[in-house]
């Protein structure tokens, strides 16, 4: 199965959502920072080194990111970034990106950041999208596109590496323990997915963190050994199966498989435990940085830059290469249980999806 993952990155094709409508942080931004005044960006080189122009988008990568693979997958075009102007028309349709780097599921993640769209300010502008799809298309249609679309929303790794764990005695670290504060943050969250199910969303993909305490970015900080960050690596495995417990939860109270959980936790074992067998030469040292693994700072035209980004499971510090990314989707289409929960995206997207009335 490992191979067939390498040998057809992002192959499998589905085609039941019309829509596409993205939610978190800066592992599925596409450009909304670069219309903003702001400290987290990726709209300078070699950002987008491997796009078509080799020009950086604004997404954290050197190409395509987690979102892109999957309207691939929807036989769809890229959603535009809500903030875009060229969202307009009938690329409403399409559907949109609220992602936004440095967010977390609290308020109060990534304050060191200017100018980021927090949680509550996304499902805003989710609802004013859909105010101006309704003036496209009228209420009723506009209320179906966004009931039969698909969701993805990805937060929660910058609550822990830009919150809890970004200074020694952070202000969240004196107030909870880390058991507590993973319940507050599963709590918090279900908040956000509750708003996204008012607000008409009925096929909900949503993903846990990676292992935070083995990207490069924290190896450089936190293990010069090399091995991963072991306080961030309990954050990770408190954190991950409360948020399918809670998914499920959902799921029984609505009666209804509206959400489906990713288990990215699994998706990024199996990188560091056997990168070869993902066709990967190394899953600790980013392709492109500085410093140990290539994990201080950020890429920037004067950085270490790996000579082929595909041996690479790690794009910069913090986020994966094109082709990780590509994997990781092709899990979330059609991996098993140990990856998905309760079905795959693929199994999601066969379902009948019930109107709201």
């Amino acid at each position: 199965m490992v191979l067939g993952l390498v040998m057809a990155t992002s192959t499998t094709q589905v085609k039941s959502a019309k829509a596409f409508f993205v939610f978190g942080d800066s592992l599925v931004d596409n450009g909304n920072k670069n219309f903003l005044a702001n400290t987290a960006r990726a709209d300078s080189p070699p950002y987008g080194i491997d796009t078509p122009n080799r020009r950086p988008t604004g997404r954290f990568s050197n190409s395509k990111n987690i979102p892109d693979f999957i309207s691939e997958a929807l036989g769809s075009v890229p959603t535009l970034p809500y903030l875009s102007p060229e969202l307009k028309g009938d690329t409403l349709l399409v559907g949109a990106n609220f992602a936004s780097a440095g967010i977390g599921i609290l308020n109060d993640t990534g304050v060191q950041f200017i100018n980021i769209i927090r949680m509550y300010k996304q499902l805003k502008y989710f609802e004013q999208y859909q105010a101006r799809l309704t003036d496209l298309v009228g209420y009723d249609e506009a209320r179906r596109i966004v009931n039969d679309a698909l969701v993805l929303i990805t937060v929660g790794g910058n609550d822990f590496v830009n919150n809890y764990y970004l200074i020694p005695f952070s202000p969240r670290s004196r107030q909870f323990s880390l058991p507590d504060y993973v319940r507050y943050l599963i709590s918090e969250y279900r908040k956000l997915l509750l708003r996204l199910y008012d607000l008409g969303a009925l096929k909900v993909l949503v993903t846990g963190t990676g292992l935070m305490g083995c990207v490069p970015a924290e190896l450089a900080m936190r293990s010069p050994s090399g091995q991963c960050a072991a306080e961030l690596q309990r954050a990770a495995a408190l954190y991950n199966p409360q948020l399918v417990n809670m998914i499920n939860e959902l799921n029984s109270q609505y009666g209804s498989n509206i959400f489906i959980a990713a288990n990215t936790q699994q998706q990024t074992t199996d990188f560091i435990n056997d990168p070869a067998a993902y066709g990967f030469t190394t899953s600790k040292v980013a392709c492109c940085g500085q410093g140990p693994y290539n994990g201080l700072g950020l890429c920037t035209v004067v950085s270490n830059m790996c000579p082929n980004r595909d041996e690479y499971a790690s794009w910069d510090a913090f986020h994966p290469s094109e082709r990780a990314n590509g994997i990781i989707v092709n899990m979330i289409l059609s991996g098993s249980t140990n990856y998905m929960g309760p079905m795959n995206l693929s199994s999601l997207l066969a379902l009948d999806t019930k109107t709201k009335t």
